[in-house]
């Protein structure tokens, strides 16, 4: 009798065991799909992906590509996406709305105005009256006003041509329909290989609101995930420090989406692992927002941050 009621608990015990091993397996196991711009943000999850950096994390990463800001917030707030490459001004917009995403990291990219070849614009003083394509609201026009300010030039002197997605603001501006656009690279170098001009740059200015977010429903149920996502991110980001770019441009071209011209202007920046952006950029974009009475709240950095997942 003894031993039977021993053997029962022995197999209560191991039931319970494989019961909690599987229930993390499947925790380890949960999905995430990020959404990602053409733009050079992007390069290092598609390097990761394509090393299978993600896979040796454990981790399944799908890498959702759109072509406009507006496209890949629907999408986060439809449930369709954890996370994605984004900016500060569309975490305040999220929490305005009582959507919960946090700031989980900073982002590389970069930004350009670019005249067109047939504008005759050279300077951004001359910008007065002229048209200039981007889209509103988001990291783009945040940019763009940031450069007419440093010029000295009325952010309302350029007519504001709103052109979401981004492979149609550069095709209207090397098809001379806008005399300007504010593009991110590698689309801005492909602008400047057909004859446009550079104006200015988020890197001549110091500027970097971009950053990553996930939800806050994502970071609650797969922080772990997160966490090994950013693992294979820096793993990715030590690869495309050492390698030479010839090794893996075609990789990409072909799996980020981006035209094959880019192979001879693409210039990467010198990326950094997982880090947090800094509080006084997000101060200024929210200060910006607030100019343009687009939000009246005062979100703090600490409340729409989180930088637990990266350490």
């Amino acid at each position: 009798m003894k031993k039977t009621i021993f053997l029962t608990i022995i197999l209560l015990i191991l039931s319970i065991t494989l019961m909690g091993c599987n229930q993390k397996e499947t925790k380890e196991n949960s999905p995430l799909a990020i959404g990602v711009l053409p733009d050079l943000d992007s390069i290092p999850f598609i390097i990761a992906a394509h090393n299978n950096y993600f896979e040796e994390e454990g981790i399944t990463v799908t890498i959702e590509q759109f072509k406009s800001a507006m496209d890949r917030d629907s999408a986060i707030q439809t449930g369709n996406l954890d996370g994605a490459i984004s900016d500060m001004l569309a975490v305040v917009f999220f929490n305005d709305n009582k959507f919960d995403v946090k700031i989980t990291s900073q982002t590389q990219g970069s930004f350009k105005l670019i005249a067109g070849k047939e504008s005759n614009i050279t300077d951004v003083s001359q910008v007065e009256g002229r048209s200039i394509g981007l889209s509103k609201n988001t990291i783009i026009e945040y940019l763009t006003d940031r450069i007419m300010t440093t010029s000295n030039v009325d952010v309302a002197s350029p007519e504001k041509i709103a052109i979401p997605k981004i492979p149609a603001r550069l095709e209207m501006l090397q098809n001379n329909k806008i005399d300007m656009a504010t593009l991110p690279e590698p689309l801005a170098s492909l602008a400047l290989l057909n004859g446009g001009n550079i104006l200015s740059s988020s890197d001549e200015l110091n500027i970097n609101a971009g950053i990553m977010m996930f939800t806050k429903e994502s970071i609650d149920n797969k922080s772990e995930e997160i966490k090994a996502l950013y693992r294979a991110y820096n793993k990715a980001v030590d690869y495309l420090n050492t390698e030479k770019l010839e090794n893996y441009i075609d990789v990409i071209i072909e799996e980020g989406g981006f035209p094959k011209p880019i192979a001879g202007t693409l210039t990467l920046p010198n990326y950094t692992k997982a880090s947090m952006p800094a509080e006084e950029e997000f101060k200024s974009a929210l200060d910006w927002l607030k100019s343009k009475k687009l939000t009246t709240n005062d979100h703090s950095f600490a409340n729409i941050s989180d930088s637990s997942l990266i350490n």
